[in-house]
């Protein structure tokens, strides 16, 4: 057993079986979202939160939508058409140049929670608070296919090749197939899956309840890697050239090789002392990822030492996105603030007046934010 030794921690590798450096499953390495998309939480597989779209220097409010609930899940933004879920239980597909709906899917007695979409082809993808998992035509707004779980779905999906991969909280990832929903294999874990997986070089990681750092081969489904992370994990995590770094519960923020599995750092802040629920961005060599200490938090990739705090006025569990050398970030102060990437130095914000807890989805020169008071905006 080989030991990763942190200063308040001791993450230990559990389980490696052979072929970790030899994944053959698909899915791409990359860094940022294209401009013209944004189709899955965080932008991309890897869950990096950076869009290649220009957005203008100063955001004015293009529209917004009135949804009949709450809006914890963040858009996906892909041919045009913003599609977002509510706590009413409903899709919604959206112009995305004027904000007119274009249908509305709905998923029956139970809400959409912070699942966000995920589109691929001519389908997107959402989980209920009910456990089931919903694939819906992206021309008509009706069902293709759905599946049952056996615990409500918070997880996003990640659609790698022909395969969606969904946590649910009975405990298990599942990959199914996209074109009919049949299942090709579910790993168990021993708690909720609550975090959406990250994908690199046809691996899933993901941090769970269980406080283990998984990851899961998507060819087979097979573990190839389980460390004990020594804490609760909800936040999801970033990938970037072979390394993964995400919060936790025990109000840290952990950095991994995921060749080495050595932790490269550990980042809490010397005095607040609080989770990190929000998932991190990667961009110009930092982590940018909100506390629930109210802040901002910029990290050196390579060293794990602060770059730059920014204080809200709430805990901040939306996940920043970045675009142009800005990162945007809702707290639940009910504000999107516009931050330099460089300095931290707060550029603009816009009050909504109601908490931020979904995340920016960036594309076209739009950024899309849902509130919760049922409000979805639309800046460029």
């Amino acid at each position: 057993m080989r030991l990763l030794i942190a200063s308040f921690r001791t993450l230990s590798l559990l389980a490696l079986l052979p072929g970790l450096a030899l994944a053959q499953a698909g899915g791409s390495n990359a860094r940022t979202a294209p401009a013209d998309a944004w189709p899955q939480f965080r932008g991309n597989t890897s869950l990096t939160g950076v869009s290649d779209s220009a957005l203008p220097a100063e955001l004015s409010l293009r529209w917004t939508y009135e949804a009949d609930e709450a809006i914890d899940s963040s858009a996906a933004i892909a041919d045009g058409v913003v599609y977002v879920g509510t706590y009413a239980g409903t899709l919604i597909a959206l112009d995305l140049d004027s904000g007119d709906e274009r249908w509305s899917y709905s998923t029956g007695d139970v809400g959409i929670g912070e699942s966000s979409p995920a589109v691929a082809g001519d389908l997107v993808f959402i989980g209920d608070l009910g456990g089931i998992f919903h694939a819906v035509d992206t021309k008509t707004g009706n069902a293709r296919w759905t599946y049952e779980t056996l615990g409500e779905i918070k997880s996003s999906p990640v659609i790698v090749d022909d395969r969606v991969l969904i946590g649910s909280y009975d405990g298990y990832l599942y990959a199914l197939d996209v074109a009919n929903g049949e299942l090709v294999w579910k790993y168990e874990t021993q708690n909720y899956v609550h975090a959406t997986p990250a994908v690199w070089d046809g691996i899933a990681y993901f941090g769970g309840c269980d406080e283990l750092f998984h990851g899961v081969r998507i060819s087979d489904g097979e573990a190839v890697v389980s460390l004990s992370a020594g804490a609760y994990t909800a936040a999801s995590p970033v990938i970037v050239d072979g390394k993964v770094f995400f919060g936790t519960f025990d109000n840290d923020v952990i950095g991994i090789d995921l060749e080495t599995h050595q932790l490269i750092w550990q980042y809490e802040h010397p005095q607040r002392h609080f989770p990190f629920y929000s998932s991190a961005l990667a961009a110009d060599n930092a982590i940018v990822i909100g506390g629930r200490d109210k802040m901002v938090h910029a990290i050196e990739e390579a060293t794990g030492e602060p770059r730059w705090t920014f204080t809200t006025r709430a805990r901040v569990d939306s996940s920043p996105a970045a675009s142009g050398g800005r990162v945007y970030a809702g707290s639940s102060d009910g504000r999107l603030y516009v931050l330099d990437l460089r300095t931290g130095e707060k550029l603009w914000d816009f009050d909504t007046a109601a908490p931020l807890v979904a995340s920016p989805a960036i594309a076209e020169g739009r950024l899309v934010i849902g509130s919760e008071d049922g409000v979805l905006y639309c800046f460029g």
